[in-house]
């Protein structure tokens, strides 16, 4: 697929972050779009967005309220694209919805961690499921599926777990990596590409907080925060209230997304272009380049406390 004008786009998370950016440049580039994310107002900006870079002729651009790891509200969303978009086919399927979260089996809540769980996982699956009769109609079509440096290193930083996020994005990676040889052996017209992004700007912590708890803080949530606090070297975490808690959180919320190695509208130019280039596995960022690199050259030591440390020499 060497362009996208004319081609009809499912994104999924299309509200902020790199979901809002692929709609963006899809659009820019003559596509006509359908996202779906569990926020009206995040879509309305995204579509504000788009409007104010200039809708090219002939293209729509729909927006969907859908959780995706509910299949039933996913079953819903396609319905609504066919109807919405007039047609029994889509070409490109962008899976990009996903939230942290439930980062120790050991101690966090089991509905937390399956939470993230199902939207990071079965949010896939299911897309694909749902939406792979429209794929198979079109002339071509592409499957990209959002995975994460957290899909080959299941680990955030020394001594902070990151279990349900990890296991998920290694599940998707490992279908995606599958369907590679399925497609080509029984739907060749269509491909399929993982994503792996490293260090992005998007708004994912304070995106995940919403999804799970509202923005209200739990004791859990609470413990992990300042667990989280400690760890990024922010002093007397222990100490705060639930007020300074939040600031702090919202701080470094703002300066992850101001100060991450790939901006997000980068990171969407990166898979697009690896899509239009026939990229089965597309890394976003130089960080998690080199943490491949290093992963795959020592494997056995990619869980010492010392690994980053290490891997940086």
């Amino acid at each position: 697929m060497k362009d996208f004008g004319g081609k009809l786009a499912v994104v999924t998370g299309g509200g902020t972050g790199m979901g809002r950016e692929l709609v963006r440049q899809l659009v820019a580039q003559g596509a006509s779009v359908a996202m779906c994310d569990l926020f009206a107002e995040t879509m309305a900006e995204t579509m504000a967005l788009c409007e104010a870079d200039g809708l090219p002729q002939g293209v729509r651009i729909t927006s969907h309220i859908a959780d995706v790891g509910d299949e039933d509200q996913v079953t819903r969303f396609a319905a609504e694209v066919a109807r919405d978009h007039q047609s029994d086919h889509i070409h490109l399927l962008f899976n990009n919805a996903g939230i942290g979260g439930g980062g120790s089996f050991v101690l966090d809540d089991r509905a937390e961690w399956d939470r993230v769980f199902q939207i990071c996982w079965f949010g896939v699956y299911y897309s694909c499921r749902v939406f792979f009769p429209m794929l198979e109609r079109a002339s071509e079509g592409h499957i990209v599926n959002t995975s994460s440096a957290n899909g080959f290193w299941a680990a955030l930083m020394p001594g902070v777990s990151h279990t349900a996020y990890s296991a998920a994005k290694f599940a998707v990676k490992g279908f995606t990596e599958a369907l590679v040889t399925d497609l080509r052996n029984y739907a060749p017209h269509i491909k399929a590409s993982i994503v792996m992004p490293g260090g992005v700007g998007t708004p994912i912590g304070r995106n995940s907080r919403r999804v799970l708890s509202g923005d209200v803080l739990t004791d859990a949530s609470r413990r992990k925060l300042r667990q989280h606090l400690k760890a990024v070297g922010i002093p007397n975490a222990e100490a705060m209230d639930d007020a300074a808690l939040q600031a702090a959180q919202a701080e470094l919320t703002k300066r992850f997304e101001e100060l991450a190695p790939t901006s997000a509208a980068r990171a969407a130019t990166i898979i697009l272009d690896g899509v239009k280039a026939d990229r089965w596995r597309i890394l976003v960022g130089e960080d998690v380049t080199r943490l491949d690199r290093r992963v795959r050259a020592d494997p056995e030591r990619a869980y010492e406390p010392d690994f980053l440390a290490y891997a940086e020499e």
